[in-house]
């Protein structure tokens, strides 16, 4: 559960793992299939880099930096369920799911890129979380990711 996705090796990881997702994974939790959790990941990569804007949140349980210690630096799971921006929802104003193979190398660029960014490269604001640092990202990324892969058993 330590993973950042700026390692090389836990980046392949959770790529080798994303291969194994197919159109027709079986959810074991959430409302969302296979090929709209790729989108919703990718709209989350997007929203890192500036390309999409996100609505803030409000009514959080937590405050920010607290959500985010707890969120991306104690060794439990993330929550079933847990709420995502309308922006990277698939059923609101997320990207909507197109053609499988290409949504999955549209992630794995944004994956690739988003490790590769140096360190200096300024990021948003987590809407959820607040200000983070590259190590803050990376942990993210990669628990976002594993998240989402677990969903579907993978």
């Amino acid at each position: 559960m330590r993973g950042d996705i700026h390692d090389a090796d836990v980046r392949a990881e959770v790529l080798r793992r994303l291969a194994t997702l197919e159109a027709a994974s079986e959810r074991r939790w959430g409302k969302m299939d296979a090929h709209q959790a790729m989108c919703h990941l990718a709209d989350a990569f997007d929203l890192v880099a500036g390309r999409r804007k996100a609505s803030p949140i409000k009514g959080l349980p937590l405050p920010g930096p607290l959500l985010r210690l707890v969120a991306l630096r104690l060794p439990v799971r993330w929550p079933r369920g847990a709420p995502t921006v309308p922006e990277a929802d698939q059923t609101k104003g997320g990207t909507p799911p197109s053609e499988f193979e290409a949504d999955r190398g549209r992630l794995v660029a944004l994956i690739e890129e988003f490790a590769a960014w140096p360190e200096d490269r300024s990021r948003p604001r987590h809407v959820f979380f607040g200000l983070m640092s590259r190590k803050d990202w990376g942990r993210w990324a990669y628990r976002h990711m594993d998240h989402h892969l677990r969903q579907f058993g993978h």
